[in-house]
């Protein structure tokens, strides 16, 4: 909105011509949706407490987590309210980019506040069952992708990490494949959301790093020069990942063990819901196993755990997942569990981006 209210400017006013920049732009979206955050939390959270919306603890997991029982959740919708309106203040509103992301964040955000409201609100046993969850976060993400399909330029090419010519056309299969990456990667912060700051640390991780796709990606000679692919106007999406980074940290805040408020599945769903399309526009799609390589894992856990106890007729390989729970229930104390976990994501962080150069 500022970009195109105060950039038209610079041609009276040399002042405005820094908002042609998009790390100028994405520095101030990075730090307008912390502020955002930081600010608004204590009212958030004192709002959320006096409508009761409070966590539920079930009584099959870690008995440490008996105590964290109350505490206000959905504080999700901050993180979006300030994503959100922080990239409408600092981005190109005239990318095609923008508007998809948004739309998905929004969206997934929407399919977790409804669940959540359900839960916490109107106190129901459960919320939106696992397949009507499943089928609106296909929805949201198959409208998206067909937007990105449809847009000339956008190509459905999937690029391998380590490759520079392998790169192989899926056409209209495309689609699907990019359905699966967002969706698959909503659900996967979602099951890394179980302890205090475990899920919205990898995220901001993640989305520094893809702001660093981003950039490189729709610069066209540091792209030819990195011999990477190039996406043209997908530089703009910086300044979103900036805005999510800027949020995370915000809610980072508040989020810290010990809590003070939990992000719900309002918050997972759209933060992996916007990891995901990122990763698609950018055409990074299959290094976002790396780049998110902490909710693949925690993701990969649940399955092997579900299916080796159907498999074996109740046995188990891990004490208890998510992977996280496996942990404390060996002993670690939490916070040490989320440190660690946060060094394995920049760990992993690090090497996607080092891919850059490996080709």
């Amino acid at each position: 909105m500022l970009y195109l209210f105060l950039y038209p400017l610079h041609t009276s006013i040399s002042v405005f011509n820094v908002f042609r920049y998009i790390t100028f732009r994405t520095i101030y979206a990075t730090l307008t949706a912390f502020l955002i955050c930081f600010l608004l939390g204590p009212w958030a959270i004192r709002k959320l407490s006096y409508l009761q919306v409070g966590q539920y603890i079930r009584e099959d997991g870690p008995k440490t987590h008996l105590k964290k029982a109350g505490t206000p959740t959905m504080g999700g919708a901050l993180i979006i309210t300030a994503i959100l309106g922080s990239s409408l203040l600092w981005a190109n509103l005239k990318n095609i980019y923008i508007w998809v992301v948004l739309g998905i964040t929004a969206g997934f955000g929407l399919i977790g506040f409804i669940d959540d409201y359900l839960m916490q609100v109107k106190k129901q046993s459960m919320g939106l069952s696992a397949r009507q969850k499943l089928l609106l976060q296909i929805l949201i993400a198959f409208i998206g992708t067909v937007c990105l399909y449809l847009s000339p330029e956008f190509s459905t090419d999937v690029t391998f990490p380590f490759f520079k010519t392998f790169s192989p056309d899926l056409g209209v299969w495309y689609i699907p494949f990019a359905v699966f990456v967002i969706v698959g990667t909503s659900n996967a912060v979602n099951l890394t959301d179980g302890l205090d700051g475990l899920a919205i640390g990898p995220s901001i991780i993640a989305a520094v790093t893809y702001m660093v796709f981003c950039y490189v990606g729709g610069h066209y000679k540091i792209a030819d020069y990195l011999q990477i692919s190039y996406v043209a106007e997908s530089g703009e999406l910086a300044v979103f990942c900036g805005a999510m980074a800027g949020a995370g940290l915000g809610f980072l805040w508040f989020n810290a063990y010990p809590a003070q408020v939990f992000m719900g599945d309002v918050g997972s769903l759209s933060l992996g819901g916007a990891l995901g399309t990122i990763a698609v526009i950018t055409k990074q799609e299959l290094l976002l196993v790396l780049v998110g390589g902490l909710f693949v894992i925690e993701a990969l856990s649940v399955i092997l755990q579900v299916g080796y106890f159907k498999l074996t007729h109740g046995r188990r390989i891990f004490r208890m997942a998510p992977l996280h729970h496996h942990f404390e229930l060996k002993g670690w104390p939490e916070p040490k569990v989320i440190v660690r976990f946060w060094i394995i994501a920049i760990a992993l962080s690090l090497v996607a981006i080092s891919t850059l150069k490996l080709r």
